[in-house]
């Protein structure tokens, strides 16, 4: 496999479902679950939404030598993913997440993160050819602060642009908010990096505004169905979502993310590129499970065209 055009750094695990009619409180046991088991992690479900979005796609990650590791990187593999920088490590298992699914789409999940916790930096710099020969590098927060930190590094050092999905939410440096190009937050992340409770467009402008001034030089803040908000230097605006009914919203910001970093890698301008992440974040959502719900190019270009 030759170039990739996107290269994700992040964590890979195994999901386990169970939809319920809605979630479980602290103490209470709720019977007639369905069951199910699917491939997840926020950078392996955005490498497989950038694959079937249409990307050529590179994976930098850790897995156990087990058999969910197994499956992982067979399931990477079917997508066309690049693995060959998946490490496999001895020493701990393969990340899984806990997940409970309401009636109503909404989840509640729990992850043990194995593997994913042992990314290092040194995996990253091993990886240093890819990433500096890459249109764009995307990375999220399941795995070490260090090693999205050396990815971005690289790729700021080779004019690589870096796109960050701050999730699962957590306070960042300005020091590391400088080496951004694109910041992806939902509501409650960007409420946790700059303090703003986003409750509507005024506040998502003002959370953006927020970020641009600590260094991120384009803020893409997602605001479920309502669409995402898009700021930077030259503009701030609300880029409407499709309306979809909802089944399962597990992966909607990966699905988002993945095929962002498609369309800016075949270089759409951003308002254009967000909407068609809104699109795939849209399709996705009316499915159940993480990998399983990424939508194929010609189902976001068929949903984009329904809404002209």
């Amino acid at each position: 496999m030759g170039t990739a055009s996107i290269v994700v750094v992040g964590s890979s695990n195994t999901d386990m479902i169970i939809r319920l009619s809605r979630i479980p409180r602290p103490g209470e046991t709720i019977l007639g679950g369905k069951f199910l088991t699917a491939a997840g992690g926020k950078g392996a479900n955005q490498a497989v939404g950038a694959a079937r979005a249409g990307g050529k796609v590179a994976f930098i990650a850790r897995v156990g030598k087990d058999v969910f590791g197994d499956e992982a990187i067979a399931g990477l593999r079917r997508d066309g993913i690049d693995v060959r920088k998946v490490r496999r490590d001895a020493t701990a298992p393969s990340g899984v997440a806990l997940i409970f699914v309401a009636e109503d789409g909404e989840n509640s999940i729990a992850v043990a993160s194995g593997a994913n916790a042992k990314l290092s930096s040194a995996d990253v710099r091993q990886a240093g050819t890819l990433i500096r020969s890459a249109a764009l590098l995307l990375a999220q927060l399941e795995t070490p602060l260090a090693a999205v930190r050396a990815a971005a590094e690289l790729a700021v050092r080779a004019g690589v642009p870096f796109i960050l999905n701050p999730a699962p939410a957590r306070a960042l440096s300005d020091s590391l908010l400088r080496l951004i190009s694109i910041i992806t937050p939902n509501e409650t992340e960007a409420e946790l990096l700059t303090g703003i409770k986003v409750t509507d467009e005024a506040a998502a402008a003002k959370a953006s505004r927020a970020l641009l001034l600590r260094g991120a030089r384009a803020v893409i803040l997602t605001l479920g169905a309502r669409g995402a908000f898009l700021a930077d230097g030259n503009r701030a605006q609300l880029v409407p979502g499709f309306r979809v009914k909802a089944l399962d919203t597990t992966a909607a910001g990966d699905i988002f993310n993945g095929a962002l970093a498609v369309a800016l890698a075949e270089g759409e301008e951003l308002p254009d590129a967000v909407r068609f992440a809104n699109a795939a974040a849209a399709l996705s959502v009316a499915r159940l499970g993480a990998q399983p719900s990424a939508p194929t190019r010609r189902e976001i270009e068929r949903l984009l065209k329904r809404g002209e």
